[in-house]
Formats: C-alpha cells, sequence, structure tokens
C-alpha cells in the first residue's frame, strides 16, 4: 500500500470545505485593500532562494528542497516561501513600469523539517506583497489588514509584537557590537550560535535555546542605534497602529528568520497552537528588488500560515460550512437513466444542486440512499412517471406533501417549494 510523503498531507471533507470558505473570504479581504492576485511557480531556480534568503539561514542550510533537473542539469527548488519568486516575477515582467504594485498569493511551500502540529513539510501560506512604496503607512497598512481578518474569523488571543531592523549600515554596525559581546562570552554559546556567531551574529538573537536568555537579554539593542530617518519611520508606524487602536509590543529580540528584511518587521503570535504560536509574520524589504537584479525599489509584505490560521479558526469556532444538496434524483430501467440525466442537467442550469442516483437498485434502496445523502429533495422517475412524461417529488428536510408534476413544470414547482419563487422558463427541461 502507497502513502503520502510524511509531512504532506491529503485535505480531505469535511475541513476542505473550511479551506473553500477561508479561501473566499481571503480573495474578498485582499481586494478591499485593492491587492490583485499573483500566481507564481511552486519551482523556481535555488540561487534565487540563496540570494533572497540568506546562505546562512536555517531554510537553505537545513530545510530547502533543493535538487538538479536530470535532464538538462538545473538546479531547481521547491518555494521555501513566497516573496522571492514574487519579487523575481515583479523583476522579470518590470510590473513596477505601471507604477506601484500592490499583490497577493495563495499557495502550498515545502520545508524538510520535522513534522509536528502546525509545522509540516508542504504547508499553506497568503502573501501579501506591497511594491513601490516606503512610507510607515504601508506598513502600518499591512499590520491593520492582518487585525481586520482576525476580526473577520472572530480570532481571539493574538498578539502583535514588532520591531525595527534598521537600515544595512545600522545593521552592519550593530552586527559588529554583537560580535564583539558574544565574542567574550563565546564559551557559553551552543554549537549553533558558535556558528552563527561570525556569519550571522543577528540569527542568534532568534536561539530558543533557554539557558542562553539571560545572554541574549544583556545584548546590544538595535533599537538603541537606530538613526534619525529610521527612528522617525518606526515612531510613525507605532503612532498609526495607536491611532487604529491596535494594541503592540516592542520586542527588540524580533529578528525574522529571513535575511532580507530590514526597518519595521512584526510577528501576529497566539498562546492557543503551542510552540507554533506565530500565525502570520513580515516587515519591510526594501534591498531585495535590488538584491535580486532589479532597480532599487521599496517593498513589504507578509504572510501568514493557512494550517495555523485554520487550526486558531476552529478554536475559537470555526466550522466547516454545512453543504446542502437540494435534490437526490431517483430513477429506474435505462429509459429513466437517460431522462433523468437529462432532467438533472436542466436543474442544474438553474442552479439547484443535483446527485443522479447510480449505481441500480430497488426504488426502496435508492430511496435509502437520497434520504442520507442530505438532500433536500427526492425526485423519482420510475415506469409510471415515464409512461405520463411526469416526475415526483418528495420532501426530505422540509415540510410539504409528496407531489407529482409534468416534466415542464418540475423546475418551476422545485423553486416554489425550496425559495417560494417561480425559476422556470417554461420550456420542457426534458425535450
Amino acid at each position: 500500500m502507497l502513502h503520502g510523503v510524511r509531512g504532506m498531507n491529503d485535505i480531505l471533507p469535511p475541513e476542505s470545505l473550511l479551506w473553500n470558505e477561508f479561501e473566499a473570504l481571503v480573495h474578498s479581504w485582499a481586494n478591499a485593500y485593492g491587492y490583485r492576485p499573483i500566481r507564481t511557480p511552486i519551482v523556481e531556480p535555488t540561487p534565487l532562494f540563496c540570494r533572497a534568503i540568506g546562505e546562512v539561514t536555517d531554510i537553505v542550510e537545513k530545510e530547502m528542497y533543493a535538487f538538479e533537473d536530470a535532464l538538462n542539469g538545473e538546479h531547481l527548488a521547491l518555494r521555501p516561501e513566497g516573496t522571492a519568486g514574487c519579487v523575481r516575477a515583479v523583476i522579470e515582467h518590470n510590473l513596477l513600469h505601471a507604477g506601484p504594485q500592490r499583490l497577493y498569493y495563495w499557495g502550498p511551500m515545502f520545508r524538510h523539517e520535522r513534522p509536528q502540529k502546525g509545522r509540516y513539510r508542504q504547508f499553506h501560506q497568503v502573501g501579501v506583497e506591497c511594491f513601490g512604496l516606503p512610507d510607515p503607512e504601508v506598513d502600518a497598512e499591512l499590520i491593520l489588514m492582518g487585525a481586520r481578518l482576525w476580526e473577520d474569523l472572530g480570532l481571539t488571543d493574538l498578539r502583535l509584537e514588532i520591531n525595527s531592523l534598521g537600515d544595512p549600515h545600522e545593521r552592519a554596525k550593530h552586527r559588529a557590537l554583537l560580535i564583539d559581546y558574544f565574542t567574550r562570552y563565546e564559551a557559553d554559546l551552543d554549537e549553533e550560535s558558535r556558528r552563527r556567531l561570525s556569519r550571522n551574529p543577528l540569527r542568534i538573537l532568534d536561539s530558543k535555546n533557554p539557558a542562553l536568555q539571560p545572554l541574549i537579554e544583556e545584548a546590544p539593542r538595535l533599537l538603541d542605534h537606530l538613526g534619525e530617518a529610521t527612528r522617525a519611520h518606526f515612531d510613525a508606524v507605532l503612532a498609526l497602529l495607536t491611532d487604529a487602536g491596535i494594541p503592540y509590543r516592542v520586542n527588540p529580540r524580533l529578528v525574522r528568520g529571513l535575511d532580507y528584511y530590514n526597518r519595521t518587521v512584526f510577528e501576529w503570535v497566539t498562546p492557543k497552537l503551542g510552540a507554533q504560536g506565530t500565525v502570520c509574520a513580515g516587515g519591510r524589504y526594501d534591498g531585495l528588488i535590488a538584491q535580486l537584479g532589479g532597480r532599487p525599489a521599496p517593498a513589504a509584505g507578509f504572510a501568514l500560515g493557512v494550517e495555523r490560521v485554520l487550526a486558531l479558526w476552529q478554536t475559537c469556532g470555526g466550522e466547516p460550512p454545512a453543504v446542502e444538496l437540494d435534490v437526490y434524483l431517483l430513477h429506474l430501467g435505462a429509459e429513466s437513466s437517460r431522462a433523468a440525466f437529462r432532467l438533472a442537467e436542466a436543474l442544474r442550469a438553474s442552479g439547484f444542486s443535483v446527485v443522479v442516483h447510480a449505481g441500480g437498485g430497488s426504488l426502496k434502496s435508492q430511496m435509502k440512499r437520497a434520504d442520507g445523502s442530505g438532500a433536500q429533495y427526492a425526485l423519482i422517475l420510475a415506469e409510471e412517471e415515464l409512461a405520463t412524461q411526469t416526475v415526483t417529488i418528495k420532501p426530505l428536510r422540509r415540510k410539504g406533501e409528496q407531489r407529482r408534476v409534468a416534466w415542464s413544470e418540475a423546475e418551476a414547482v422545485l423553486a416554489q417549494m425550496q425559495f417560494g419563487s417561480e425559476r422556470s422558463d417554461g420550456t420542457d427541461p426534458v425535450a
């Protein structure tokens, strides 16, 4: 027996219905802020992620599904995140020539890590990216978008953490201070942090090792070394959040795991999902477009983990929507079967959901299937109905008497019974 790849999960009914409902909500939500959908390939050149995310990151070093195409020798990777591919598309297709771009996407991402609840090898993200606008209002609006989505979903216990990583020259000065500080305590660092010390010391601040937390708390803070312009940008973002009534906590140790961020970074976190408490994260990445070969342009965005949002939604009462089947169509005999298919297509064209019975069986056994289907009505085409060109309509979930009507009337009668309104155009749906 074959099984799916570990950490890459099937999404089955009824859970898949919850996914569909969430996706529809996301499209409406993004459109309300003027964002347009973009779809990029799942497979991208490996160097794209190495250059964008950073060589000295867990994603590139340990988690990325990278391989050589046996047919042409290209080095390819399954996308571990969505921003790099979105930036590549913006550059390649010169989208900024038409002015600032607000884009969003939805799709699977891939990272080879130990599967656990809320962390999978194939997971899904919704990403929101804004290109060409440097203003602090953009940073604040991205955060407000998250707050709006949580409100639409009825989510509770989400906390906003925010920080500024400054500009590159400020980070370079801070990097030197971190190296000097942690070098003095190198003997106390774990192996991972010692490896990061010379290559990417900022990532030491992201360590989850409890033994290192007192040392990390005393490390130099980048917030204390921001320049005037960077500080003003950050203060403007915080002021806008305060004006909008969005509570936040400034967390000087929030660095994010990707190298391309600068200035504002933020995370929405919750205690309800255990260790995988980060539901949504993002920030500004003004240097990434130039880093990937485009003309310099500011950019900011965020991504949210679909699996984690849905898990949180369910803890807050979110349930898959009930699927109401309108009609289960029973039939006896080959000629009735053909008539049933024609009638079903006519009803579907008018907006009814219809299942035509398959697999034969007596009228009694078919009625048992009809009742188990959850349909509102059973429509019966047996020998007598076929001979008189009628159909029997039997309510299964609604009050009402069983009725036999002409084929040409079935559509209108169903509409009256279900909606209290005429739906037929007067034509014979079976003829």
